[in-house]
């Protein structure tokens, strides 16, 4: 390991920028391995320290001290896989191949040190702030977790399997953006992109031309439905860039399938272990759902009706097929093209209408910010002279209500070679009010970057996206806690996606909708008549949305429910395990894949999300209940938006999370409103 850190690394002191924010300018991809390996000696230091106290323990010389421990390893973790999550390059993969299963078995010195948690054991429960009292309870719980319990043996073989699973979850997302880039559909014929309007014709040929490539390339994202999808009227261009979605990870020089079958054997051997059943229990108990049962129970109680629907769905979009097809069978790579044909002859409305409407400056500046501002009194200003660790990085400060300082809102929108797919939420800094630090947050998109000048538009679901992404910015933006570690959203993965998913709810809201729908060219405001159609609509292709996503989230309980003997080995036999796992929960129609098949299913095999998928609509249970708060109370109103960021959003993970629902909403959440929103309210199919 490495002794101090040289004073010239930009790590070695706190950055002197507003907030906090890393000084990007400074860093180079040298700072990071010292920076890392400094980090944790001197947090191993601070650590020792704590046990080897003679002093009996205390909270301030136990709890805040572990609290207070590891401020340079922490900065530069955050910095780090922000980094190599948004624009990795070889040499940032190298090191985090080298330094994540050092950083596994540095969590693993700590939480089963006995002598640290024979010191937590010692501290008095009662009498605490509650604050101080719920993070006894989750250090307390979070040692137990990790296998302090264990005898020396099986601590040891503990942390070998912490350190394979790191190891392995690396190179899944590592083969995984290999396998994505390599799996882009280059069209040299540009009668092949009839239906694609002209920015993303631009767009493609743009990503075509940064790689060297002559025509037009189709950059794939992470889900299976892929948004060209709904564009191309050329059914074979269809038909190849659907294969292109599901082979990733699926044979060839970036083949997934032995990287996740280890994963799901090691999880499973760890849980049995740490003495639970199978991982997805693990998951679970430290959940807001406290059970695997409980996660299968509400999956399967939502498929059939998400099924039948999808059924009836299937059927309209194989009459339309038939017009064009006589005798056509309806395909995969057909639905997204034709759900938009029948939604134009149904509503007289679709996507390729919309675009240019939803400019994504017009909709971050007049959807996101100005729903944020009508809610809480924020604003925000760009910061020119601030900059992130991307040219295309975009810097802004929050300002509160009453126009102090909250925080950093990076917005980094377009796709790149370096970022894995998707969208998500990063944080940079953690308020602490211990430590006197003010959030930083960033969210991810992946659009593709038009030609320097033209605009980003937007399809509606990339809209939905913006704002839900920006509901975990608020999340930690909010916070307002007194220790780093409950900073945010730092609660339970099936708690986390909960206000996100309530901010999308502003994209609909007339006032918001009416600034930010204009024309980029124009600027004339979205026929009204459009915005009352996009409002009817919301219901449209529910079946398909609601069984896609309870495929993908029952294939993740699927695989961590399995013990470990009973894993497959041959990758050959994953495919066969998939369609026996969707076919046994009932979900499997031929025509509607899950949104992520096994091999790219990053969430669960590279990401934190393993046996946890099903956060998404466990959150969303909670969600559309607060939505009907909302409606219930005046809707988009400073008075409603103050009360849920004091009863949500500013706690963070400094309380039992579902207490904080049911201190906003008086009672328990109830599952009638996802129903509704979903069209599952027939109980025949309940």
């Amino acid at each position: 390991m490495a002794d101090a850190l040289d004073a010239d690394n930009p790590f070695a002191t706190p950055s002197a920028l507003p907030y906090g924010l890393p000084d990007f300018a400074q860093i180079r991809e040298e700072h990071h391995p010292p920076a890392l390996l400094a980090g944790m000696a001197e947090h191993r230091a601070e650590v020792e320290a704590i046990a080897t106290d003679p002093a009996p323990a205390t909270v301030e010389n136990t709890l805040v001290a572990l609290e207070r421990a590891g401020r340079l390893l922490h900065r530069v973790v955050l910095a780090f896989f922000n980094q190599v999550s948004a624009d990795a390059t070889p040499a940032l993969e190298a090191v985090e191949a080298e330094v994540a299963p050092l950083l596994a078995a540095h969590r693993d010195a700590i939480y089963l040190d006995v002598r640290l948690f024979a010191r937590l054991e010692a501290l008095p429960s009662d009498g605490l702030d509650p604050d101080t009292a719920w993070l006894l309870h989750r250090t307390r719980t979070a040692f137990t977790r990790a296998g302090v319990g264990l005898d020396a043996a099986d601590q040891q073989r503990l942390r070998d399997l912490n350190t394979q699973i790191t190891t392995l979850e690396t190179t899944f997302g590592r083969d995984l953006l290999a396998a994505q880039n390599d799996a882009a559909v280059l069209v040299t014929d540009e009668d092949q992109l009839d239906g694609f309007p002209a920015d993303a014709r631009a767009a493609a040929a743009r990503a075509a031309a940064d790689r060297g490539l002559t025509g037009w390339l189709v950059e794939l994202q992470l889900p299976t439905k892929q948004s060209a999808l709904a564009m191309a009227r050329d059914r074979d261009l269809r038909r190849r860039i659907f294969a292109a979605s599901v082979r990733r990870g699926d044979g060839g020089d970036h083949d997934t399938r032995p990287t996740l079958l280890a994963l799901a054997r090691l999880r499973a051997e760890r849980a049995q272990l740490l003495g639970y059943e199978h991982h997805a229990a693990y998951v679970a108990s430290d959940a807001t759902a406290g059970s695997a049962l409980a996660v299968v129970d509400l999956l399967t109680r939502l498929a059939p009706a998400a099924v039948a629907n999808a059924r009836d769905e299937a059927r309209d979009l194989a009459t339309a097929l038939e017009r064009d097809v006589p005798g056509g069978v309806l395909e995969p790579w057909d639905w997204a093209f034709y759900a938009e044909r029948v939604r134009a002859q149904r509503r007289a409305l679709d996507d390729s209408e919309l675009r240019p409407y939803l400019e994504l400056d017009r909709v971050l500046a007049d959807g996101v910010f100005r729903a944020a501002n009508a809610l809480y009194g924020v604003t925000f200003a760009q910061r020119h002279d601030l900059v992130g660790y991307h040219p295309d990085v975009r810097v802004f400060e929050v300002f509160d209500a009453d126009g102090s300082g909250l925080g950093l809102f990076l917005g980094d929108f377009w796709t790149r070679a370096g970022k894995r797919g998707g969208a998500w939420m990063n944080t940079l800094v953690d308020q602490s009010t211990l430590l006197g630090e003010r959030p930083v947050v960033v969210n991810n998109l992946n659009l593709p970057k038009p030609p320097d000048g033209e605009p980003t538009l937007l399809t509606w679901d990339e809209v939905i996206t913006l704002f839900h992404e920006f509901g975990h910015a608020l999340h930690g933006l909010f916070s307002d806690v007194r220790y780093p570690s409950q900073s945010g959203t730092q609660v339970p993965r099936d708690f986390v996606e909960y206000p996100s998913q309530v901010n999308e709810m502003w994209a609909w809201e007339p006032t918001i909708l009416q600034a930010y729908a204009r024309h980029h060219e124009t600027g004339d405001p979205m026929p009204r008549e459009w915005a009352e159609t996009l409002l009817a609509a919301r219901q449209d292709g529910e079946g398909f949305a609601t069984t896609e996503y309870l495929a993908a989230a029952l294939l993740d309980q699927a695989w961590y429910r399995l013990d470990p003997q009973d894993v497959p080995t041959d990758p050959d036999q994953v495919t066969a395990f998939e369609a026996a796992s969707l076919e046994a929960a009932g979900v499997a129609l031929a025509q509607v894949p899950p949104r992520y098949r096994t091999t790219y299913f990053n969430h669960v095999f590279g990401g934190g999300y393993a046996a946890a998928y099903y956060s998404y609509i466990w959150s969303e249970v909670l969600d559309a209940d607060t939505v009907t708060w909302f409606e219930e109370n005046g809707g988009l109103t400073r008075a409603s938006g103050d009360r849920f960021r004091a009863a949500v959003l500013s706690r963070g993970g400094s309380m039992d999370p579902m207490a904080a629902f049911r201190d906003l909403r008086g009672r328990d959440p109830q599952i009638a409103p996802l129903l509704a929103r979903r069209g599952l309210r027939d109980e025949r199919r309940i």
